[in-house]
């Protein structure tokens, strides 16, 4: 099997590629992912998946179905992308050229720094390329099958929307709404997030503190006859620093907690006017044994000592909401939290996964990301066994240097198919997670 699969991947890897350009080429930041939704529909019909649709928040679907009995194994990435920031820092490339050429970049299993064939562009490792492997394996499945070779359980494809805002809309909206109503019931979860074709098993949680502190305008030349909203804040910030610095905590393989002071406005931020309020935004990280609730509790507390401190200090403490809305004109606010996701690296999907990559002869090598994504719907709330697995680099996404290997690439699409080989054969009692 595995020789069939590479050499499917070595005849489809020449569309996969111009795949990859004509999707890095169309821009799709958050809530505006329509035309690129549009492009994934096209090609996953082309590749002749068995059923392919839009639902009502955007995501883009697909389903291959083996020709026996088995797990539905979900394979999933997001559709959106960052801005570009400033052109002149891209260095010559257009972020949205998806220019294919010879660049110096890290390889994770050398440790060296290597000159190899790369595709630049916004979107190429986070994660357009990404999910065009994870699109072009479902098309070898679809080959098999016509080929009358058998396999089991259900490929699903799912490209998701809203994905860079922080809050998993797209993914929720998917596993809440969309597949309930299709009667699918999702066995693991494949995320296709950037990993440098490490099999990654776990990051922190993430959420939003919202923190509100408020004092009394009065003209600036007087302003001993107003409460300076700014000024009491900074009293916060200040406390806020102390407490997370002071904090021993840590895990094994997530690592320490962390906060980030990430938005900062005053109102009503004019000239000659003391400021009346100052409104926060943190980003907190989380480890295994915190909860957004502790958090927020945290920041409580120093609230309270404060205001029992100063009769003067007043501020209120939140987790942050945002309104989200998809550019099917669907619109919902919704709480920027997520928790810590994490699998063991022994259980029996992750050994799957590993042991599909081990036949094709490719490093499997065990990891954890510093950043969040949408695993936690999954592999946290629902309790599913997730992995994630990328060719796309994690250090050069979010940057005006994005790119992707070549080799990396041309290797992922022969081990998402693999993976959901070896996956699929697993019985429905080795998807439980503890």
């Amino acid at each position: 099997m595995k020789n069939i699969i590479k050499n499917y991947a070595d005849s489809m890897y020449p569309d996969m590629l111009n795949f990859c350009k004509r999707i890095i080429q169309t821009p799709s930041l958050s809530g505006k992912e329509s035309e690129v939704s549009k492009l994934f529909v096209e090609e996953m019909n082309k590749l002749n998946y068995d059923e392919v649709f839009v639902d009502a928040w955007g995501n883009a679907i697909g389903i291959i179905k083996g020709t026996k009995p088995g797990p539905t194994i979900m394979f999933n990435g997001h559709m959106d992308t960052v801005d570009t920031g400033d052109y002149d820092t891209w260095e010559g490339y257009d972020p949205y050229g998806a220019e294919v050429d010879v660049s110096t970049i890290d390889n994770p299993f050398t440790h060296t720094e290597d000159l190899t064939d790369v595709i630049h562009g916004r979107g190429s490792g986070d994660l357009k390329c990404n999910l065009a492997s994870q699109v072009y394996a479902g098309g070898i499945l679809a080959k098999l099958k016509s080929d009358g070779v058998d396999f089991a359980g259900i490929f699903l494809l799912t490209a998701v929307v809203l994905e860079e805002n922080g809050e998993m809309m797209g993914t929720i909206k998917l596993c809440n709404e969309t597949l309930p109503a299709k009667d699918i019931d999702v066995d693991a979860m494949i995320c296709c997030e950037p990993s440098s074709m490490r099999v990654m098993l776990g990051h922190r949680g993430r959420m939003e503190i919202k923190v509100i502190v408020y004092g009394q305008s009065c003209h600036g030349s007087s302003p001993w006859l107003g409460v300076n909203a700014v000024e009491k804040s900074a009293e916060l910030i200040r406390a806020v620093h102390q407490m997370m610095s002071s904090k021993e905590d840590f895990h094994p393989d997530l690592g320490r907690p962390g906060i980030a002071l990430t938005m900062y406005n005053c109102e009503p931020n004019e000239l000659c006017v003391v400021p009346n309020k100052c409104t926060i935004v943190y980003d907190r990280r989380l480890i295994p044994g915190e909860t957004p609730e502790g958090a927020i509790k945290e920041i409580q507390d120093i609230v309270d000592k404060l205001s029992a401190e100063d009769p003067e200090f007043k501020a209120n403490v939140t987790i942050n909401k945002n309104i989200r809305t998809a550019f099917t004109g669907l619109s919902e606010e919704i709480e920027s939290s997520k928790e810590v996701w994490i699998i063991n690296k022994e259980h029996p999907f992750v050994a799957a996964c590993s042991d599909a990559l081990y036949e094709l002869d490719y490093p499997v090598v065990y990891d954890y990301w510093s950043f969040s994504t949408d695993t936690p719907q999954l592999g946290t709330r629902m309790n599913k066994p997730v992995i994630g697995f990328g060719p796309g680099q994690e250090y050069l996404i979010h940057t005006p240097h994005e790119m992707v290997r070549l080799d990396f690439l041309k290797n992922s699409l022969s081990a998402y198919a693999n993976m959901f080989i070896k996956t699929s054969q697993l019985p429905l009692s080795s998807f439980v997670t503890e």
